[in-house]
């Protein structure tokens, strides 16, 4: 089959990262951009090293027969719309996280990509990418194996300072914008506790507060956020996303089972017969970078075209995998702002 020719909506710093990581994946290409901006075609190509048709008109893009796969890269308010317009056109998806501000949308983002799936085969994949990562990969094969047995506790905190150092911080400091600090970024530890865990959330209950620092005064929202979690099997979980902290990047996971636990990037098993007094030490770094320059794009977006090929589901971050995620998030945001538990059927679907 030939390439899955990819259309790129919005063209900021995260768009860059994809189109660069289009170039090392098999049976697909980024073909075209679609811009508000007025953007030179020849320049764009000087630029990211590829020929980029310039679209400025959505729905132009949409009607391309020669554009297969549509990458949603936009700010976070736009995704719903875009995401629905693309499904109802037939395009697959390729979504950033989050998937919308309100969770009424994503319950229409994903109602429109079922019907698109059923009628024309419509896929559709969010940018959860940490799953992809050497690290998860080693942790998902630690325990498949049952070297740490049957898990009962899991943390996951999510400490990257988003101050004006960074390309998004005027957009990201509205609350319209950003939504939330779960929302904005620690929804990638959330999802990654998810995968670690499995089992569905019964309920949650989250705190909210914020730093005192000016550097983080035009924040809208609170960006200091603590979420525990309870399963219908039992086991419990933590998530802190902390987005106004000044320290180097760091994305901590504790997960403890019945034969031992693991600590980022260290672990202990019975079952190995480790020594329980030192952690052994697994080989493969840590998530240890917010730069989409360094996120593991490349193997997610080879099983999604490799998916679109097969005709098989996405693995590990569909849309539906994504969706069960951010209903989770949405959850949490909605228990700091009332300030009580809230139990997940409380967010019909």
């Amino acid at each position: 089959m030939s390439d899955f020719n990819t259309g790129i909506v919005g063209l900021g710093w995260v768009a860059g990262a994809h189109i660069e990581t289009f170039k090392h994946v098999k049976g697909a290409k980024v073909t075209a951009v679609c811009s508000r901006r007025q953007l030179d075609e020849k320049q764009l190509e000087q630029q990211y090293g590829t020929p980029l048709k310039v679209y400025h008109d959505y729905a132009a893009m949409l009607a391309d027969p020669d554009i297969h796969v549509i990458d949603i890269c936009t700010e976070h308010p736009l995704h719903p719309e875009q995401a629905i317009a693309a499904a109802q056109a037939g395009k697959h998806l390729i979504i950033e996280k989050p998937l919308a501000l309100k969770y009424e949308d994503t319950v229409r983002m994903r109602e429109a990509i079922k019907n698109a799936g059923n009628k024309a085969g419509v896929q559709a994949m969010v940018c959860f990418e940490v799953r992809f990562s050497q690290h998860a990969t080693a942790i998902n094969a630690l325990l498949d194996e049952g070297l740490l047995g049957e898990l009962h506790y899991g943390e996951t905190d999510y400490y990257h300072g988003i101050g004006p150092w960074y390309g998004q911080f005027p957009w990201n400091v509205k609350k319209d914008k950003g939504g939330s600090s779960l929302l904005t970024a620690g929804c990638h530890a959330l999802d990654m506790l998810l995968m670690a865990l499995g089992g569905k959330v019964e309920e949650v209950t989250s705190y909210s507060n914020r730093s005192r620092s000016e550097i983080f005064a035009p924040y809208e929202y609170d960006t200091t956020q603590v979420t525990i979690l309870k399963f219908k099997d039992g086991k419990i979980g933590k998530v802190a996303s902390v987005t106004d902290c000044l320290q180097p990047y760091y994305f901590h996971i504790h997960l403890v089972g019945s034969e031992g636990s693991l600590l980022d990037n260290r672990f202990h098993s019975q079952k190995l017969k480790t020594d329980k007094n030192k952690w052994s030490q697994l080989a493969v770094a840590p998530v240890d970078s917010g730069d989409v320059n360094d996120h593991p794009y490349q193997p997610q977006f080879q099983a999604f075209v490799d998916a679109l090929n097969a005709g098989t589901p996405m693995p590990l971050t569909d849309f539906e995998t994504a969706f069960q995620s951010h209903r989770v998030v949405f959850a949490a945001d909605m228990s700091a702002v009332l300030r009580r538990p809230v139990k997940l059927s409380e967010l019909a679907i």
